[in-house]
């Protein structure tokens, strides 16, 4: 628990100086822990610290833990590659999902969200750098997929996530972040209703919360190192 304390006090103070540099009120920034490979206890403790928001990205293993923390009030967060015959365990199980990349998907997740549970949160996954070896949608494809969520039951826009191209050289870091934020207030502009520009991890979450992300996603600087 001391640790798993010192170690959110540190990711939180880095938040708070990354808005305060950016002129940001602090709570503009929400923190999404990164719990893939990571116990349920972990979880469970990072929770009693005040932690309510999870990010997974295999189903198995997200499945088997929300079964050992039904008892908490968790946002569950899906942020991995989605494939079609796991959407209907997502789309029941998940309050969002991150990684939405292409028209089948958002079809099937809106298709099978029951009815029951409120609408789920959805974020379009931008490949903003058109990286061939990652997921996500071209800025083009992302306008096209934001029309038709919005005429969609049973999920809700949210928002983009992105994960842009790893890079030491700060200014093309910025520039990246950049083009998400820009594709963010294009889609308000076109009257989307969205509020969540989920992009920046551990390692340049200063430049995201900079360049305007409202979630950054935290794994190893927050949980410790993974197991295998």
């Amino acid at each position: 628990m001391k640790n798993s304390l010192s170690q959110l006090q540190s990711v939180r103070k880095r938040i708070e100086n990354a808005c305060i540099a950016a002129n940001r009120p602090a709570d503009q920034v929400s923190l999404l822990a990164v719990s893939k490979r990571h116990p349920a206890e972990k979880v469970n403790v990072l929770n009693a610290l005040g932690v309510s928001d999870f990010g997974e990205n295999q189903l198995r293993e997200a499945l088997l833990k929300q079964k050992d923390l039904q008892h908490l009030d968790l946002q569950w967060h899906f942020i991995g590659t989605i494939q079609s015959n796991k959407t209907r365990d997502i789309a029941a199980n998940f309050q969002w999902v991150q990684s939405v990349d292409r028209t089948k998907i958002l079809q099937r997740l809106a298709l099978q969200r029951p009815a029951s549970l409120p609408p789920l949160n959805i974020c379009l996954q931008v490949n903003i750098d058109m990286e061939p070896q990652k997921a996500g949608a071209t800025p083009e494809q992302i306008m096209q997929l934001a029309a038709m969520a919005d005429g969609l039951e049973n999920i809700k826009l949210r928002g983009l996530m992105a994960i842009p191209k790893l890079s030491t050289d700060p200014q093309q870091q910025h520039a990246s972040f950049r083009k998400v934020r820009h594709l963010f207030d294009d889609l308000r502009k076109a009257g989307h209703d969205i509020d969540t520009l989920s992009m920046g991890m551990s390692a340049d979450l200063e430049i995201a919360i900079a360049e305007g992300s409202t979630m950054v996603r935290i794994g190893t600087d927050l949980m410790g190192q993974r197991s295998a």
